[in-house]
């Protein structure tokens, strides 16, 4: 069992352009860090520094609006999947009392006709912050393109073909989450086993993490122990979502994380992140691959699809009824 003390850092550039042998190591390298600890960090993805400043400006000066004008963007009957979530309303599966964290959604926008876009609702923009949709929507692009390629190493990675993933994701239902925990100015007001976000795996393939505002993230390593994640400023941490375990049948690891509070004295501190949900389309079957499944590693997991999993899901962390 190789334990890590920090997740691997590898150069998808390698992949991208690098030789054969190139290419291979990093594909190589990704799939242990995967059934290892589930996380990794890349450079020489597609986001840009400038193009990460000018999205955290612009959903800072969103989480600053009045309570009342954020309001506005809770859609009824959306279950979160769009516009603005509230304080509060999130909570880890398995758990009632809710993160200390709202947050915005902003998902696909279906331009090439493909009749999925009947599924998915209209995406919601704050008018008091004319340029958040320009700026959100080449993020979201940006990272889903990053997300195809490391599709592409980990499909190889699982002796598929290359573009397995590529129809699977093709206008795919991710999404784009601008987080703020919140300052808590009486850390006395919150219930006591309140945390900035509970220990938690994600639902999606795969997760794309632009660097956080501040600390806080954890990652649960093999023998138990938390070690905390730092996303450089030109990196982006990619980790394993339950429907890349599920349909790998565990060999790739959604590893369990979560946001700890900080010390008190910083309490009242906000701290802003912003991930990438990259989904695929609803009717991905998640049946376990075939070659990951033998005498030793028989089947976990009831055959579903990646729709009706989500569903599942939504409703046990409370955005769902």
């Amino acid at each position: 069992m190789t334990l890590y003390n920090e997740i691997p850092s590898l150069d998808l550039g390698k992949f991208r352009n690098g030789s054969e042998e190139e290419k291979d190591q990093f594909v190589q390298a990704l799939g242990n860090a995967y059934q290892n600890i589930g996380f990794v960090a890349v450079r020489n993805h597609y986001l840009t520094d400038e193009l990460t400043g000018k999205l955290y400006r612009v959903i800072k000066e969103f989480f600053a609006l009045p309570e009342d004008v954020k309001a506005k963007y809770e859609i009824e009957g959306l279950a979160g999947q769009r516009g603005y979530i509230g304080k509060g309303k999130e909570h880890a599966k398995g758990r009632t009392t809710g993160d200390l964290k709202e947050f915005y959604h902003v998902g696909q926008e279906v331009t090439d006709g493909d009749p999925i876009k009947n599924e998915y609702p209209e995406n919601v923009w704050p008018e008091e912050i004319p340029e958040f949709r320009e700026v959100a929507l080449e993020v979201y692009q940006r990272l889903e393109q990053t997300g195809r390629e490391m599709l592409r190493a980990i499909a190889l990675y699982l002796d598929l073909d290359e573009d397995y993933f590529e129809p699977r994701v093709r206008n795919g239902n991710s999404i784009l989450r601008p987080i703020h925990y919140f300052p808590i100015k009486d850390p006395e007001s919150i219930p006591e086993d309140a945390v900035r976000a509970a220990e938690h795996g994600d639902i999606n393939l795969i997760t794309l993490l632009m660097g956080a505002s501040a600390d806080g993230l954890q990652v649960l390593r093999k023998d138990g122990a938390w070690i905390p994640i730092t996303a450089l400023p030109e990196q982006l941490v990619v980790n394993v979502g339950d429907m890349l375990e599920r349909l790998t049948n565990k060999k790739l690891k959604s590893t369990i994380h979560r946001v700890v509070n900080p010390p008190r004295e910083e309490m009242g501190n906000s701290r802003f992140s912003i991930p990438f949900f990259m989904h695929p389309r609803s009717d991905m079957d998640l049946t376990c691959l075939e070659n990951c499944v033998d005498a030793e590693n028989p089947k976990e997991f009831d055959d579903i699809s990646a729709g009706e999993f989500l569903n599942e899901r939504l409703a046990e962390i409370g955005l769902k009824k």
